[in-house]
C-alpha cells in the first residue's frame, strides 16, 4: 500500500466502494505496514519507534520505543502551522451562553495548568481524578494531565459520592479536580458536595482543585480555587516525552454487568486511531464545526469531543444541559445559530427528539449539516430514518458507529460515500478485522446470528485492566485467540454488520435465541411508541416469555386497545413466537447517564431481585 492510496482516500462519493474495498483488504494483510505508513503522516513523535507490532498474547504493543507527547499533537503543531487564533472550543449552555477559546489560548491555558499540577507535585505516572461539568475547563485539565505525564480519570459529574470514591480509591488519585455545580434542567446541580462525601477519611488524595463558578468562597484544608492555581504560572510547559506505551488515561466502565473496570489507554496507539477515525469517519474539512454531544465523562467525549477532533484542528462544541431544555427544540437551535456542520450523538438523544415531532424541526435551517453520526447502542432503522430525513435533510450520511470504552475508537461504521443501510453498522474500519462465530469461535453463515470478535489488536485497544490484568485476559479468552466484544451481530452478503445488542441481553423462548434489540426494533416502529425495553420472564413451558415495556409518544394513551395493536404489530413485523405475553406502559425507562438502557434493572424489579450497581443509573 503507498502513501498515496492513504491520501486519496476523501469518501466524497459513492464511486468509492471499490477502493474501501481495496484499502481495507490491503490493512488486513498488512497492517503493521498500514499503520506505520498512517503513523508517520498523520502523528507528530519526538522520536520514531523501533517496532511497529509486538504480540504475546494475549498482551500486545504498538509503536514500541516511539515516543510522542498527544497535547503537541492536539495543540503545538496546529499553532506553528499558525492556527493559534482559530477557534478550538466552543463551549455554550442551556441559557445560550457562548465561550471560545483559540487554539493559541488554549495552549496557554492548559501550559500554565499543567505547571500549576506540577507545582502540587504531581508528576508522571501519578492518577488525577477529574469530576467536572461539561465546561472548557475539564478539557484544560484533561489535556494538563496529559502533558505532564499524569494519568487523568475522568468520573461523569452525576455519579453517586460511593461511585466516586470507588474510582478516587482503585486509581490511588493524587489530585481530585471538581467544579462547584453542573446545570441540568435549569437546576445547579452540586458537585463539590458529593466530592466533600467521597473523600472523607480518604488519605491518599492529598489535593482538591475546585472550579468555582459563582463568587468565590472560602476554601478548607487541601482545596485549591482552580484559577488561583493557573494565575501566576508560566505560559511555557516543556511537554512530557512519554512512550507510546505509556497509559494516558484510565476510564471506568458503567458496572452494568458487575464493578466497574478501570479500562487503561495507552498515548501513542489511542492517539494515531482516534485521530484517524475522526478524520476518516467524519471527512475532516478544514472549516467544520464538530459537534458531539457526549461528556468527556464517558470514552466518547475522551475520543471525539477532546483529542481526535483537536488532534485534526477543528472546532470542537461543548454544550452543558440536555437536548430539550429549555425547548424541546434547544439543540435544533445550537446546529443552525452554531452552522455545525458534522453532528454525532445517541439513538436515545434522537427517539426523544423524536418524540417531539417534526414540527420542532421544520422551524430550523439545517443547511450547514453534512455529515451526521450516531453512537452508543444499535439505532433502530426507523429512527435512522427519521433523523435522515428530519435533521440530515433527507441525503446527509448517517454513521452509525459501533464501538466500546475497550476499543479506544470506531470499529464498525459506514463511511461516507459508501451504500447507506438502515440499523447496520456497515463495515469495519481499516485495519480491524471483524468476524461473526459461534461459541467454538467457527465463523457462522452470512445472515446468521452470532457473536461479533475482533480477530488481531489494533492501536487504540485497551492494554489492561487497573489493578486486574486477569480481566483484561478475560477479553481475548471467552473464546480463544480473539477479542471477545460480548455483543451479537450478523452480517450481511455485503459483509455489512448488523449490531443486534448485548450477548447476555438475550430471551430464549421454546428454544429460540432471541436479542432484545431485535424485537425492541419493531416495537419501535408501531406509531404510538416512543420507547421500548424487552426482558425475558421464566416461564415452566418456553424457558422464558417475553415483557415489553413501553414509552407512548404524546396524544396516545395507554389501554386494552392498545396492548393488542401492539400484540398484532410485533407478529406482523417479526412472528407470532415472539409477540410480548406482557406489555406495561411507563413514563421512562432507566438508563446509565450514556444513554443505554438497563434492562438487568428492569429484569430484577420484575422478579423482586437484588438491582446490583446502581451508580450509572440516570436519575
Amino acid at each position: 500500500m503507498s502513501q498515496h492510496s492513504v491520501k486519496a482516500l476523501t469518501f466524497n462519493s459513492m464511486n468509492h466502494v471499490e477502493e474501501y474495498k481495496k484499502l481495507y483488504s490491503e490493512s488486513i494483510k498488512e497492517p503493521e505496514k498500514f499503520w506505520a505508513e498512517i503513523a508517520e503522516k498523520e502523528i507528530q513523535w519526538s522520536k520514531k519507534w523501533d517496532k511497529t507490532f509486538e504480540w504475546n498474547y494475549p498482551d500486545y504493543k504498538w509503536f514500541v520505543g516511539g515516543k510522542l507527547n498527544i497535547t503537541q499533537n492536539c495543540l503545538d503543531r496546529h499553532v506553528e502551522a499558525g492556527l493559534g487564533n482559530k477557534t478550538a472550543l466552543l463551549y455554550l449552555n442551556e441559557n445560550y451562553n457562548r465561550v471560545a477559546v483559540s487554539y493559541g489560548e488554549l495552549l496557554n491555558q492548559v501550559n500554565k495548568f499543567a505547571n500549576g499540577l506540577k507545582s502540587l507535585g504531581v508528576k508522571r505516572g501519578d492518577k488525577v481524578v477529574l469530576y467536572m461539568p461539561l465546561v472548557i475547563e475539564q478539557v484544560v485539565a484533561m489535556l494538563a494531565c496529559a502533558r505532564i505525564g499524569g494519568v487523568h480519570n475522568v468520573v461523569f459529574g452525576g455519579f453517586s459520592a460511593q461511585a466516586l470514591r470507588e474510582r478516587i480509591v482503585d486509581s490511588g488519585a493524587k489530585v481530585v479536580i471538581t467544579g462547584t455545580w453542573t446545570l441540568r434542567r435549569g437546576v445547579k446541580k452540586d458537585l463539590k458536595g458529593t466530592v466533600d462525601e467521597a473523600i472523607q477519611g480518604l488519605d491518599v488524595v492529598e489535593h482538591i482543585i475546585v472550579l468555582q463558578r459563582d463568587a468565590a468562597s472560602a476554601l478548607v484544608e487541601k482545596e485549591i480555587d482552580f484559577y488561583e492555581l493557573l494565575k501566576d504560572q508560566n505560559e511555557f510547559c516543556v511537554p512530557e516525552e512519554m512512550d507510546a506505551e505509556d497509559p494516558l488515561f484510565v476510564l471506568y466502565t458503567s458496572g452494568s454487568t458487575g464493578k466497574p473496570k478501570g479500562v487503561v489507554h495507552t498515548t501513542g496507539g489511542y492517539s494515531l486511531y482516534t485521530h484517524y477515525t475522526t478524520k476518516k469517519v467524519f471527512d475532516i474539512r478544514e472549516n467544520d464545526i464538530y459537534w458531539c454531544t457526549a461528556d468527556p465523562g464517558w470514552i466518547t467525549g475522551h475520543s471525539y469531543v477532546v483529542y481526535g477532533p483537536l488532534s485534526n484542528g477543528v472546532t470542537s462544541v461543548l454544550v452543558e444541559g440536555v437536548p430539550d431544555f429549555p425547548t424541546p427544540d434547544h439543540w435544533y437551535k445550537i446546529i443552525e445559530e452554531q452552522k455545525v456542520s458534522i453532528f454525532y450523538t445517541s439513538p436515545t438523544a434522537i427517539r426523544m427528539l423524536r418524540k417531539y415531532g417534526e414540527q420542532y424541526c421544520e422551524k430550523h435551517d439545517f443547511s450547514s449539516l453534512r455529515v451526521l453520526g450516531t453512537v452508543g447502542e444499535p439505532i433502530n432503522p426507523e429512527v435512522w430514518q427519521w433523523y435522515r430525513k428530519h435533521i440530515g435533510s433527507g441525503d446527509r450520511p448517517v454513521e452509525d458507529t459501533w464501538w466500546q470504552t475497550e476499543t479506544g475508537g470506531h470499529m464498525i461504521v459506514t463511511l461516507p460515500g459508501l451504500p447507506q443501510k438502515p440499523g447496520k453498522a456497515g463495515k469495519p474500519f481499516f485495519g480491524i478485522d471483524v468476524d461473526v462465530v459461534n461459541k467454538e469461535g467457527k465463523s457462522v453463515s452470512v445472515n446468521e446470528k452470532g457473536f461479533l470478535v475482533i480477530k488481531k489488536p489494533w492501536p487504540s485497544a485497551l492494554r489492561t485492566c487497573l489493578n486486574d490484568h486477569e480481566r483484561f485476559k478475560k477479553y481475548w479468552n471467552e473464546i480463544k485467540g480473539v477479542y471477545f466484544t460480548g455483543d451479537f451481530a450478523i452480517k450481511d452478503e455485503d459483509g455489512d454488520i448488523q449490531v443486534l445488542g448485548r450477548s447476555d441481553d438475550v430471551i430464549s423462548v421454546s428454544g429460540h435465541r432471541l436479542g432484545s434489540a431485535e424485537i425492541e426494533n419493531a416495537l419501535l416502529t408501531h406509531p404510538a411508541v416512543s420507547e421500548a425495553a424487552v426482558i425475558g420472564k421464566p416461564d415452566e413451558i418456553r424457558g422464558e416469555k417475553i415483557k415489553t415495556f413501553v414509552v407512548l409518544k404524546p396524544g396516545h394513551a395507554p389501554g386494552d386497545d392498545l396492548v393488542n395493536d401492539i400484540k398484532r404489530h410485533i407478529k406482523r413485523e417479526i412472528a407470532s413466537m415472539v409477540v410480548p405475553d406482557e406489555i406495561e406502559f411507563a413514563q421512562g425507562l432507566p438508563k446509565t447517564r450514556s444513554g443505554k438502557i438497563m434492562r438487568r434493572v428492569l429484569k430484577a424489579r420484575e422478579l423482586k431481585q437484588d438491582e446490583g450497581d446502581l451508580s450509572v443509573l440516570d436519575t
